[in-house]
C-alpha cells in the first residue's frame, strides 16, 4: 500500500523527511468509497425487553444495506454524537467515519506523514473505505471522542503505579476515579506498598495493600455507572513474594463466602442487587504475577521466600506448591486470582531500560509500562477469505500497513486523563493491533478450533499481523522518528524482534490454508528486521488481541477476538423490527470444504436448526463433529484446547490475550492447577480461569449452601406420637400452574383441605413415560403425603429455594424472573400461592408487588393480601396453542388444556437462543443497559443487544 519518498512538509523547525507514497488498495481514482456502497434509511427503536420501554430511538439514520441491523442499533445508539432530537445529531454513518477519518488525516497531512496532499487523499479514501464496509474497526473510545469538542481520548487500555507513600496511594484513586468517569478502565501492581507485617516509620503496623484495595474498590463502585458509556473495570496484581500475598489471594474467596450467607439470609445480592454494595473487593479482577523461580518451585515442591517491600530480605518462607495450591482453590471457587507470567512478560519486553511492565490493563491484553496507555483497533479476519476459500494475504497486509498507519497518528492528537499517561504513551506510543472473528474463519474453512491446524492458521495469521505492523512501525520511524524511549532500549527492542522472527521461522504448517500465509510472514520479519535496523521503530508495542467486544457487534462479526464461535445457531435482528433465528452461515461452508454434497448439506443445516448442534446430525461424520465444537453446548471446547490456541498465536504479539478459559462446573481444583501450569509451561503471559456458576452474583447462581447441623440437644426420654395422615376428601379445591423455566415447560397443579389448608402437590415436566416424568411423578407424592402428614410448606420451601441443577434461567412468571432450578421455582410459586406474607418475607419469598413496594419504601405487607396466582395470566390464542401442540406431538399435561399453555420465554441474544437449543447454560449476567443475556467476549461479557461491555473493547 505504501512506500517513502522525499516530501515536502516539513515538520516545525525541522528540515523534511520523507513521508508515504500511499496507493489505492481498495478504492478506485475519482471515485468516492462511498459511492460503491449501497445505502438504506433505517429506523431504530430499541426496547428493554424486561418491561417494554423504549431506552432508544432514531429514526431515518443511514447505513450500508449489507450491514445488519444489530451494528445499525449499536452505532446508533452508542456512537452517533449530538442530542437526540436536535440538527446537532448525527444521523449517518457517513457522518460519523468522515468525524473520525477526516480527523486522521488531518493530523497526518499536519505532521508530515504523506509525501504529498494525494496521498493523504488516497489515504482518507481507503481509510474510509474500509471502516464502511467492516473491515476493521478502532476502539470505542475513538468512536465517542475523535472529531468532537471533547476530550480526544483514544485509548481503552490505562496502566497505572503506586509507590510505598500516602501520597501516591491517594493519586492513585484520584487517577483510577477519572478513568473510570470517562468509561475505560486501568490496572495497577500493588506490590510496592509494604505489607501489613511490616513497620512504619512512625513506629506503627503498615495497613497493608489489601486494605487499601478497599477504599478503591469502593470508589470504583461509586463511579463506575458515572460514565456515559460503560461500566468502569480495574485490575489489581500482587506479586507472589509479596508478604501479604496470601491474604491477596484468599480476598475476593472471603468475600464469595459472605455473598453466600447473605443470599441465604434473604438479602438480594445478584449482580446489580441492592445489597451487593456491602461486599468488598467486587469491582475488580485480581491476578498474582509469579516467577520463574516461584514455579519452578511448584514444579519441585521446594519453598519459596516472600521478601520484605522495605528491606528486600526474606521475611518468610512458604511452600511453593501449597501457595499454588490455595491460588487454585480461591479461583475454583470465585475465579480470581488471574495469574500473571511475569519472566515471560519481561523476556517479551521491547523497553525493559525504561522500567519493568508490573502490570495490565483490566482485561490482561495490554502489558507495557507504567503510567501508560494503549489504543486498539481490530481487523475482521472473514473480510479476507475469498470465494474459493484461501485467505488474501496481499489485501490483509495492505490494510494491517493502513490501521497501524491510522493508530500511530492517533497518538499524536490524543489527549490523555493525566499529564504521566500522556508523557509515557507518547514517549513509547504503543498501540494494540488485533483481530475479531478468527473462530469464524476456522469454521468456515473446515479447521477445528482445537487441531493442529487450526492453530497452524491462528499463528501464521497472528505472525503476519505483528510481522507487517512492525515493519510499517519501522518505516514510520524513517518519515516521522522512532520513538522517544527506543535510543535508550534500541538493543532490547531488535532482540525482541529477532525472538519474533525466530518464533515465526519455528511455526510448523500443517495443511494448504496457512502455508502462503506463513510465507508472508516470513518475508515481513525479514524486511522489519532490515528496515529497522536502519530506523528503528516507531512503537515500542504493535499488536495484542483484545475482546472486541462492542465493535465485534459493530463489524457483525460471528467471533470476538481469538475466540471460537459461541454457538451454532444464532439471533438476528431484522431490519423491519422483530428477529429470528439462523444456522450461522460459515457452516454451509465448513461442510462444502469438508465435500459433502448440497442435499446433505441442507439437511445438516436443518438439524442444527432445530436441535442447535451436530451429533447425530444426518449423514455428518463424526470425525467432522470437532469442527463444529463450541465455547458452549453439547459438544464444548475443553479446556486445554483454550489454552492451546492462547499458545500458538502468544509468540506473535507484542502484547497478550484476552481470554478467559472456562470450564465446566464439574472441575477440580486439580484442574485448576493443571491449567495454571500449562500456562506457565507453553509461555502464556497472563491467564484466567472461569468455572461455570461458581459465583452467586451471577443471574444463575449456584447451589444454596449446605445448611449447618444444628447442636443436638442434650438426650433425655420422651414420649413420641406417631404422626396421623389427614387424607383429603374426594372433592377438593386445586388450581394448575404453568410455567417454563430455562426453556423447560411443565404444570403444577396442586390440591388443598376445605379449610385451605395445601394438601397435595403434582409436578409435570417431560414427556409422559420418560424417565424426568417418573421421578417427577415420585416427588410429587412423597411431597403430598408428607404434607397430609403435616410437615409445614414452609419447611420444604426453605430446604428446596436456591437448589441449583439444570434446567435453570428466565422463566415466564413476573414473580419469579429467574430460577436457579425447576424445584426452586416450584416451591417460589407454592410459597407465593399458599403462605401467608410474614412467612413468606421471613424465607426471602416476595411477589413482584410486595419488591416493588419494599423498594418504594412502603410497606409490602400492605400489598393485596391476596397473591394474585399467576395461573390466572393470559392464555395463548388459539392459533397459538395449536401450534405449541403441533411442536410437542401431544396435548398439555397435568390436567391442562392446550390453550392454558403459557408462552414460553422469547429469547432476545444468541446466549438465550443457545440455551434454549442445546440446554446448556451460558453463565453470563443479564446487560444492565438493556436486560438482555450478554455473551462471553475476551475476559469480559458484551450485550448483543445495545452493546454495551462489562469491561474494555
Amino acid at each position: 500500500m505504501t512506500e517513502t519518498t522525499s516530501g515536502t512538509s516539513a515538520r516545525k523547525g525541522k528540515s523534511p523527511r520523507k513521508g508515504l507514497k500511499i496507493e489505492r488498495v481498495f478504492t478506485s481514482p475519482g471515485v468516492h468509497p462511498y459511492e460503491e456502497i449501497q445505502w438504506e434509511r433505517r429506523d431504530v427503536v430499541m426496547t428493554n425487553w424486561r418491561d417494554g420501554s423504549v431506552n432508544f430511538e432514531q429514526r431515518g439514520v443511514e447505513f450500508p444495506a449489507s450491514w445488519s441491523m444489530n451494528a445499525t442499533q449499536i452505532v446508533a445508539s452508542k456512537y452517533f454524537r449530538g442530542a437526540v432530537g436536535t440538527p446537532e445529531r448525527e444521523w449517518s454513518l457517513k457522518q460519523l467515519v468522515d468525524r473520525v477519518a477526516g480527523t486522521y488525516t488531518e493530523t497526518g497531512r499536519a505532521h508530515g506523514y504523506f509525501a504529498s496532499d494525494e496521498d493523504a487523499e488516497i489515504f482518507d479514501h481507503e481509510l474510509k473505505y474500509a471502516l464502511a464496509n467492516q473491515l476493521f474497526s478502532f476502539n470505542s473510545p475513538v468512536w465517542f471522542n475523535v472529531g468532537t469538542a471533547s476530550q480526544q481520548q483514544v485509548s481503552a487500555c490505562f496502566i497505572l503505579s503506586v509507590d510505598d507513600t500516602m501520597e501516591s496511594i491517594l493519586d492513585w484513586y484520584k487517577e483510577e476515579g477519572i478513568i473510570f468517569k470517562g468509561g475505560s478502565g486501568a490496572g495497577v501492581n500493588l506490590s510496592r506498598i509494604r505489607s501489613s507485617k511490616e513497620l512504619l516509620s512512625s513506629g506503627g503496623t503498615a495497613s497493608g495493600p489489601v486494605s487499601f484495595m478497599r477504599g478503591a474498590d469502593a470508589s470504583a463502585g461509586t463511579i463506575k455507572s458515572g460514565g456515559a458509556t460503560r461500566r468502569a473495570a480495574k485490575m489489581v496484581v500482587l506479586d507472589v513474594d509479596h508478604p501479604d500475598v496470601e491474604d491477596f489471594i484468599g480476598t475476593k474467596a472471603r468475600e464469595e463466602h459472605k455473598i453466600r450467607a447473605l443470599r441465604d439470609a434473604g438479602f438480594d445480592v445478584d449482580l446489580g442487587g441492592s445489597d451487593i454494595v456491602s461486599v468488598q473487593y467486587q469491582n475488580a479482577n485480581n491476578s498474582v504475577r509469579v516467577s520463574d523461580t516461584f514455579m519452578r518451585a511448584v514444579e519441585s515442591g521446594s519453598d519459596f521466600g516472600l521478601t520484605s517491600r522495605t528491606s528486600g530480605e526474606v521475611v518468610a518462607t512458604v511452600d511453593a506448591k501449597e501457595l499454588f495450591h490455595k491460588m487454585a482453590e480461591a479461583a475454583w471457587g470465585c475465579a480470581d486470582p488471574g495469574i500473571q507470567y511475569d519472566d515471560t512478560i519481561q523476556d517479551w519486553h521491547t523497553s525493559p531500560e525504561s522500567g519493568r511492565i508490573s502490570a495490565s490493563n483490566p482485561c490482561s491484553e495490554y502489558v507495557h509500562l507504567d503510567n501508560s496507555s494503549c489504543n486498539l483497533a481490530s481487523i475482521n479476519l472473514l473480510k479476507f477469505l475469498r470465494e474459493d476459500d484461501t485467505f488474501d494475504v496481499e489485501k490483509f497486509s495492505k490494510l494491517t500497513e493502513l490501521v497501524i498507519t491510522a493508530m500511530d497518528i492517533s497518538v499524536t492528537f490524543a489527549d490523555f486523563p493525566t499529564e504521566k499517561i500522556g508523557e509515557t504513551t507518547r514517549a513509547y506510543r504503543q498501540l494494540g493491533i488485533g483481530y475479531a472473528n478468527l473462530g469464524a474463519l476456522l469454521m468456515a474453512t473446515g479447521h477445528a478450533y482445537d487441531s493442529d491446524g487450526g492453530r497452524a492458521v491462528a499463528g501464521a495469521i497472528t505472525s503476519l499481523m505483528t510481522g507487517v505492523s512492525y515493519k510499517r512501525s519501522a518505516q514510520l520511524a524513517g518519515v516521522v522518528g522512532p520513538y522517544e524511549g527506543y535510543a535508550r532500549n534500541a538493543q532490547a527492542h531488535k532482540r525482541v524482534m529477532r525472538k519474533h522472527a525466530a518464533a515465526n521461522d519455528d511455526l510448523r504448517t500443517v495443511g494448504t490454508m496457512e502455508k502462503p500465509i506463513h510465507a508472508a510472514a516470513t518475508k515481513a520479519w525479514q524486511e522489519c528486521l532490515t528496515i529497522g535496523e536502519k530506523n528503528g521503530w516507531r512503537n515500542a508495542q504493535a499488536s495484542l488481541l483484545a475482546p472486541t467486544g462492542t465493535i465485534g457487534f459493530m463489524m457483525d462479526c460471528d467471533t470476538t477476538g481469538v475466540e471460537p464461535d459461541f454457538s451454532l445457531v444464532k439471533f438476528k435482528k431484522l431490519v423491519g423490527g422483530g428477529s429470528m433465528q439462523i444456522v450461522n452461515q460459515g457452516i454451509p461452508r465448513a461442510l462444502r470444504n469438508l465435500g459433502y454434497p448440497e442435499e446433505q448439506i441442507e439437511a445438516i443445516v436443518e438439524y442444527i436448526s432445530e436441535h442447535g448442534h451436530v451429533i447425530d446430525a444426518p449423514g455428518l461424520r463424526p470425525e467432522h463433529y470437532k469442527v463444529f465444537d463450541c465455547a458452549m453446548g453439547k459438544r464444548y471446547i475443553e479446556p486445554m484446547g483454550h489454552v492451546k490456541m492462547m499458545a500458538a498465536v502468544q509468540p506473535f504479539l507484542s502484547g497478550a490475550i484476552s481470554k478467559t478459559v472456562n470450564v465446566p462446573e464439574s472441575a477440580t481444583i486439580d484442574d485448576f492447577e493443571h491449567i495454571y501450569f500449562e500456562g506457565w509451561r507453553l509461555g502464556l503471559k497472563a491467564l484466567a480461569v472461569y468455572r461455570d456458576n461458581c459465583k452467586v452474583g451471577q443471574p444463575l447462581s449456584t447451589a444454596k449452601t449446605e445448611e449447618k447441623a444444628e447442636e443436638a440437644p442434650e438426650p433425655k426420654v420422651v414420649e413420641v406420637n406417631r404422626p396421623i395422615r389427614r387424607r383429603l376428601p374426594k372433592k377438593r379445591p386445586s388450581e394448575t400452574v404453568s410455567f417454563s423455566v430455562g426453556g423447560a415447560e411443565g404444570y403444577i397443579t396442586a390440591g388443598s383441605y376445605p379449610d385451605n389448608g395445601l394438601g397435595e402437590v403434582f409436578m409435570k415436566l417431560g414427556k409422559q413415560g420418560s424417565t424426568l416424568a417418573g421421578v417427577m411423578d415420585a416427588f410429587s407424592i412423597a411431597i403430598s403425603i408428607a404434607l397430609q402428614y403435616g410437615v409445614p410448606l414452609e419447611t420444604y420451601v426453605d430446604k428446596f429455594t436456591n437448589m441449583r441443577f439444570d434446567p435453570a434461567g428466565m422463566t415466564d412468571d413476573p414473580d419469579i424472573r429467574m430460577a436457579q432450578s425447576v424445584v426452586d421455582y416450584i416451591f417460589r410459586r407454592l410459597a407465593l400461592d399458599h403462605l401467608p406474607y410474614e412467612e413468606r418475607a421471613a424465607l426471602g419469598v416476595l411477589s413482584a408487588e410486595e419488591r416493588r413496594a419494599q423498594a418504594a419504601g412502603e410497606d409490602p405487607s400492605q400489598v393485596a393480601a391476596q397473591v394474585e396466582s399467576y395461573a390466572q395470566s393470559a392464555p395463548l390464542s388459539a392459533a397459538e396453542s395449536a401450534e405449541r401442540e403441533t411442536e410437542s406431538g401431544e396435548p398439555a399435561q397435568g390436567g391442562a388444556a392446550a390453550g392454558d399453555r403459557n408462552q414460553t420465554q422469547e429469547p432476545h441474544s444468541t446466549a438465550e437462543f443457545a440455551e434454549e437449543k442445546q440446554g446448556f447454560v451460558a453463565d453470563a449476567p443479564l446487560c444492565v443497559t438493556c436486560g438482555t443475556k450478554m455473551r462471553p467476549s475476551g475476559s469480559c461479557y458484551a450485550c448483543e443487544g445495545c452493546g454495551a461491555t462489562s469491561g474494555c473493547s
